[in-house]
């Protein structure tokens, strides 16, 4: 029998899995260090919680579950794999009330979509969510960029792009090319949002298919025509725009500067006015984050979405967040130099010369441990040539020899594979030598 794994989805070998506990640890600590709290979340939620959050083309990508027990119809779904970790968050915070405000949580867990797999797109994937709730405060949305800029620096990246827009401009461009309901904007949305895919011709045609008239573009085409630097590009809109517009130009500006007193580099931030984000829940600022790889495509993003939270359960709650996608960082993290670099799994192995040694072995095993030295006792079938070529493989920095001899003394030959030299100790002077080297 043939066996293949479902479409869109991987197995993590453990060198691959090396790569990701450790940019993980490393996103996770960046999230801690701004004082983010952490969350889980069920891996399925109701259907009506999830449906009609993301819109309608997202919708079609929901892995819905089919609902079980007599009273089901064919067909029938009542649950679904969540496509996010927002929509859950929202669920979580409405309901509990009682939650301290602001509310500032991390989240890492895998989402679902029902897509065409390709470069850094999977149909299973993990997102690194930080988001906070119960502050309307542009330094909340300034933070999400600025947390989300300093994991990538922690990860090592250095090229890549922050781009910035509001939703309260998409609506005021929305409105001066003739849409009049949300329906209507939504839709605008979703032909802007593919500019850098189809260039402005594309757009325009696409915005004509959808109903809007080539005449009532003019307002967007200036805006997006202006120099492209972020404060001409800002001015051209305050020139242009007026009412919910105008407030989004003005809070950018705000969030700008917060993001760059937070320690973001001011020549990685760009205004970009086609930049529409596709939830249908983003209600201010929007940001995403492209990376050095244009094939991969954005490895972050996020925005101000303060009506989620009411939608679900009545009551108003003002939230904005940031996700970086782990897997198109992933990506491009495996096609760097060093990607091989990540280090070994343990800092020494132990080797077992017979079972009259296994003891004495062991005990050595769970002293080096215990003193916070990563070890593995080697439990193959191999003779000792073998034992070493082991630790070639797994670049392991000390290798302890316990034979008969060392087993009856109750000592230790460690085994510098630095500097290839060998040195007979107690057990206790091993630890203390090996863990003197880790510090």
């Amino acid at each position: 029998m043939s066996v293949f794994l479902p479409k869109g989805t991987r197995d993590f070998l453990p060198e691959q899995m090396q790569v990701r506990l450790r940019a993980i640890d490393t996103i996770r600590a960046v999230f801690e260090s701004f004082g983010f709290e952490p969350l889980e979340t069920p891996a399925f939620e109701r259907i009506e919680t999830l449906s009609g959050k993301y819109g309608e083309e997202a919708d079609k990508l929901m892995f819905r579950i089919h609902k079980r027990g007599r009273s089901a119809k064919p067909g029938e779904c009542d649950l679904g794999l969540r496509y996010d970790l927002t929509v859950p968050l929202a669920r979580v915070l409405a309901m509990n009330a009682d939650l301290r405000l602001p509310f500032k949580r991390w989240q890492i867990q895998p989402v679902w979509r029902a897509e065409r797999p390709q470069k850094g797109r999977f149909r299973e994937f993990w997102q690194c969510d930080v988001d906070i709730a119960g502050s309307r405060s542009p330094l909340a949305d300034a933070e999400c960029i600025a947390v989300a800029d300093a994991a990538l620096r922690a990860l090592g990246f250095e090229d890549y792009t922050i781009r910035v827009n509001d939703r309260r401009i998409l609506t005021e461009l929305a409105r001066e090319a003739g849409a009049s309901s949300l329906q209507e904007e939504l839709s605008f949305l979703i032909a802007l949002d593919k500019l850098d895919k189809i260039g402005l011709e594309g757009v325009e045609r696409e915005l004509v298919e959808r109903g809007f008239e080539p005449d009532k573009l003019g307002t967007l085409w200036s805006a997006i025509a202006a120099p492209p630097t972020t404060e001409a590009l800002l001015q051209t809109l305050q020139d242009v725009l007026s009412g919910v517009g105008l407030e989004g130009v003005d809070t950018l500006r705000t969030v700008i500067a917060a993001a760059e007193a937070m320690g973001v580099d001011p020549s990685r931030v760009r205004f970009d006015p086609s930049l529409a984000r596709g939830a249908d829940y983003y209600t201010g600022p929007v940001f995403e984050v492209a990376g050095d790889d244009p094939s991969v495509g954005s490895v972050a993003g996020g925005g101000r979405y303060d009506g989620l939270v009411g939608r679900l359960s009545g009551r108003e709650l003002p939230a904005v967040g940031v996700s970086l996608g782990l897997e198109r960082l992933i990506t491009l993290l495996e096609a760097r130099e060093d990607a091989g670099s990540m280090g070994p799994v343990a800092d020494l192995l132990i080797t077992v010369f017979d079972d009259g040694s296994a003891p004495a072995a062991s005990r050595a095993a769970t002293a080096f441990r215990a003193a916070g030295v990563k070890t593995e006792l080697y439990i193959g079938d191999g003779r000792l040539k073998a034992q070493l070529k082991h630790a070639d493989r797994r670049g392991y920095a000390w290798i302890a020899l316990i034979g008969p001899d060392e087993a009856s003394a109750g000592t230790v030959t460690l085994k510098n594979r630095r500097t290839w030299e060998n040195t007979t100790l107690d057990l206790q002077a091993a630890v203390n030598k090996v863990s003197a080297d880790r510090r």
